[in-house]
């Protein structure tokens, strides 16, 4: 297990050619197999902990909503977690802290990291592992959110992503069954040899309509977790809708969060 790196934490005043440097090194220092010692098979199993002389492992859900000024410009962004255990929510919380540089494809976790790394200071839990709304190593520099969070607090985690942001699917994805899983390997946009395995994309759920269809998750690991155990977690934790619950559940927090501020959605 390596110690949490917390000189590596996003730098929104870094130039974009520090800034991929910097995400260079988060990938170096990354783990992409498994490395934990939790079971994933109870990660949303309410009944776990009567099986297990153990607690189930705590997961974080990551989501991220955004305020805006008073010429609805997007200024603040508001950093929502939400942690569960067996199922069941045990702690939310949330964090604003100033946009300090605009949306760069690739460059996210610099404009959205720092009020993730509030929020999760502000956790009196502490996760077992993190799932992120964003990349993992199916990213170009195999440094998404997912990768620089996990790196710089050094906790399991993963990225779900509704859009892939580089690599190729060795499969057609359209019209998955539920359940299916096709790996998506590096290509010339990513900074790893062609054919590397980077992540899967995952159909936790399908319309039972030929006429339909719902597109897959693009899940990746970000840190001390492996493609096929990052694929299992999604699907496992995918109980009634498209997102693991975790992410779904933070993904609606937020914007409760953000209408409580009176900056509604």
């Amino acid at each position: 297990m390596s110690p949490p790196r917390p000189d590596l934490a996003p730098d929104a005043d870094l130039s974009r050619e520090e800034m991929e440097s910097l995400q260079r090194e988060i990938a170096a220092a990354a783990v992409f197999e498994d490395d934990f010692e939790f079971d994933p098979a109870t990660l949303g199993d309410p009944l776990a902990s009567a099986s297990s002389p153990e607690d189930p492992p705590v997961v974080a859900g990551i989501d991220q909503s955004f305020l805006s000024d008073a010429d609805g410009d997007q200024d603040r962004a508001l950093s929502a977690v939400v942690a569960m255990r067996g199922g069941e929510v045990i702690e939310r919380v949330h964090a604003i802290r100033p946009l300090e540089i605009p949306y760069i494809p690739g460059l996210l976790s610099f404009r959205e990291g720092r009020p993730i790394l509030a929020a999760l200071e502000d956790l009196s839990v502490e996760p077992d592992l993190l799932l992120f709304d964003g990349s993992g190593r199916i990213h170009f520099r195999q440094a998404g959110i997912a990768t620089h969070i996990g790196v710089v607090r050094d906790v399991p985690s993963i990225g779900i992503a509704k859009s892939l942001l580089c690599g190729d699917p060795c499969e057609d994805t359209a019209n998955l069954p539920t359940g299916t899983r096709v790996a998506v390997e590096s290509n010339s946009r990513v900074d790893a040899p062609d054919g590397t395995l980077i992540g899967y994309a995952v159909q936790t759920r399908q319309y039972d309509s030929p006429d339909r269809s719902i597109n897959p998750l693009y899940v990746s690991p970000g840190h001390r977790v492996g493609p096929e155990t990052a694929a299992d977690v999604a699907l496992a934790l995918a109980s009634s809708y498209k997102l693991p619950e975790p992410v779904r559940l933070a993904d609606s927090y937020a914007d409760e969060a953000k209408r409580e501020i009176g900056d509604a959605p």
